[in-house]
């Protein structure tokens, strides 16, 4: 399977253009959904690529070689959308000469991408959670139960969870869409992203134009509202417009105004030398807070990084209403359902000690982990299906040795084995929970704290 956290990466006939950190640890995380089979939810601002995004999953899912059906539910009049999603027979309505397939029926053993879905009628709402829970429908005006085995993957970019709140919205189906939930972040966040879409969307038309590094920076310290179909956007109004082979930072500057004044008025009393100020400021914020996030918010490493005494990076945090390195959380860019959290596996790569009822030690791999079980490598002996084992192993940078019961899953070529935890004590199991926890952060997702009960499994 091809992977998605490449610079250029081709999806469905186009391609993901990835230089910031944050991106590229979000294309890992979109890679992992996509293996899985749950459900997804896509947040994110207007213009962020959440369609490109559920294209991917779908692109990289066991699904691939079926269909992708897509709808917009917001661009669909309300007394449509039932007959839409759901299909309808002959005589259903005034018009309906002739009966028609639903879009989960056209997606059977695909994906369907329900764009907008925060725009869904509560009625509807009802019927599409039958569906996830894969409960045989109607058409409308059918007599005969059809059941559709189809993956979702849902977008939003409202808050669903205070739809939710202000009753808009049914917290059962937010649940059951939200299995993975993927949050886009905004262009704004991620500025490195900034540059080399721009020089891409330059590209794409084949001339020899290309950006001076003062425009480039002038594009990375605005803010874009409409994010990446807004970068694009203004791309090409500056590309019909070049007078010279090179793209300056005036000719940037003046798009950008032209745009603030479009979507806010007349701009008063904004000389030039004020707006470019503005962006410097701009560029300094997006700067610190950037070095900060590399340097896991160590002010004195920042500074340092950033050419500027710890004092004055203080003072600058200060000035800019920066969380103090205390509050400073790391950018989380998704969250799991309590069901896909108990079953995440991550890789590892430790050796490991294997040992039969017999009293016969093998030494092994592992490869990956999760609660449940482990994955395994190198083993040089057959043993036989549901073999009881004994297991001890070492986290990387770690000197406590885990032990614990086991029976042998699986066995497949070059000594590769699954196996199955079977008596974990309390103690072993929050070793392993705690380290699980620490990989699922450091890949992006939100991990709120375990119940103490949940040790003791």
């Amino acid at each position: 399977m091809a992977t998605l956290t490449t610079s250029s990466s081709p999806v469905d006939g186009s391609q993901f253009i990835v230089a910031s950190e944050v991106m590229h640890r979000f294309m890992g995380m979109v890679e992992r959904v996509a293996r899985h089979v749950g459900t997804v939810l896509i947040v994110g601002e207007t213009g962020t690529g959440k369609e490109r995004i559920a294209h991917a999953i779908h692109e990289h899912s066991l699904r691939s070689g079926k269909s992708f059906v897509e709808i917009n539910c917001a661009a669909l009049p309300e007394n449509l959308v039932e007959s839409e999603l759901f299909g309808y027979e002959k005589g259903a309505f005034s018009g309906a000469d002739a009966g028609k397939p639903g879009l989960f029926e056209l997606a059977h053993l695909g994906t369907i991408f329900l764009d907008e879905i925060g725009e869904l009628d509560l009625k509807v709402q009802v019927k599409l959670l039958r569906i996830l829970d894969r409960a045989p429908y109607y058409r409308l005006g059918g007599h005969s139960k059809i059941t559709a085995d189809v993956r979702v993957v849902a977008a939003t970019n409202r808050n669903l969870k205070e739809e939710v709140r202000a009753g808009r919205f049914r917290k059962d189906l937010y649940h059951r869409l939200s299995q993975f939930e993927l949050c886009v972040p905004p262009l704004r966040e991620r500025p490195q992203d900034v540059a080399a879409l721009a020089n891409h969307f330059l590209a794409q038309e084949e001339n020899a134009l290309k950006f001076s590094p003062d425009a480039l920076r002038i594009l990375q310290s605005y803010s874009w509202p409409g994010n990446v179909r807004e970068l694009q956007n203004t791309v090409n109004k500056v590309m019909i417009s070049a007078l010279g082979p090179e793209i300056g930072e005036s000719e940037v500057r003046q798009e950008l105004t032209n745009a603030q004044a479009n979507d806010c008025g007349p701009m008063e009393n904004t000389q030039p030398d004020t707006q470019l100020g503005s962006l410097r400021v701009q560029m300094e914020q997006q700067a610190i807070e950037k070095t900060l996030e590399k340097t896991l918010g160590h002010r004195g490493r920042a500074a340092a990084q950033l050419g500027m005494s710890r004092r004055t990076l203080s003072r600058k945090l200060r000035e800019y209403g920066f969380p103090s390195a205390r509050d400073a959380a790391p950018v989380a860019l998704g969250s799991l359902s309590d069901d896909e959290r108990q079953h995440f596996r991550a890789e590892i790569k430790v050796s490991a000690s294997l040992v039969t009822a017999e009293g016969q030690e093998l030494a092994c791999t592992t490869t990956n982990l999760s609660a449940s079980g482990m994955g395994v490598e190198g083993l040089t002996s057959v043993l036989g299906r549901q073999c009881g084992l004994r297991v001890r192993f070492r986290f990387p940078d770690s000197d406590t040795t885990v032990g614990l019961r086991a029976r042998l899953a699986w066995t497949g070529e070059h000594g590769r084995a699954g196996i199955t935890f079977t008596d974990v004590s309390p103690a072993v199991r929050q070793e392993i929970w705690r380290w699980l926890d620490r990989k699922m952060v450091e890949e992006g997702w939100t991990v709120p704290p375990r119940p103490p009960e949940s040790f003791a499994e």
